[in-house]
């Protein structure tokens, strides 16, 4: 899976770094400056779940292994600790359907 590192204990997906994007575009419809404090609160987070990485809530059956989600506003990180770093799979809007956020072959341990 292609990831971008940042720092030395946060990996983002592609995914994730395309809900950032999307984040800041449909706030910044607005307000680009609320855009901007809303994705600079969710990366705050991503940086305090890296030194707390079993903070967020379980979420089983999204994928094939748990996740865990940490809610930021409306929205909600959900991620993957490691032994040295986080992976964050997607930032998305809390009423989004999870489930239907992750293909079939992620719930059966195929990425």
């Amino acid at each position: 899976m292609t990831e971008e590192a940042v720092g030395s204990k946060v990996f983002f997906t592609p995914a994730a770094l395309r809900d950032i994007e999307e984040v800041w575009d449909h706030i910044a419809e607005d307000s680009p400056a609320a855009a901007t404090r809303v994705v600079d609160t969710i990366l705050s987070s991503v940086a305090h779940l890296t030194e707390f990485p079993r903070m967020g809530h379980l979420r089983d059956g999204l994928a094939y292994e748990t996740l865990r989600i940490w809610p930021v506003y409306s929205y909600l990180i959900i991620y993957r600790p490691a032994q040295e770093s986080i992976e964050i799979i997607r930032i998305v809007s809390g009423v989004r359907d999870l489930e239907a956020l992750f293909p079939e072959d992620w719930s059966q341990g195929q990425k």
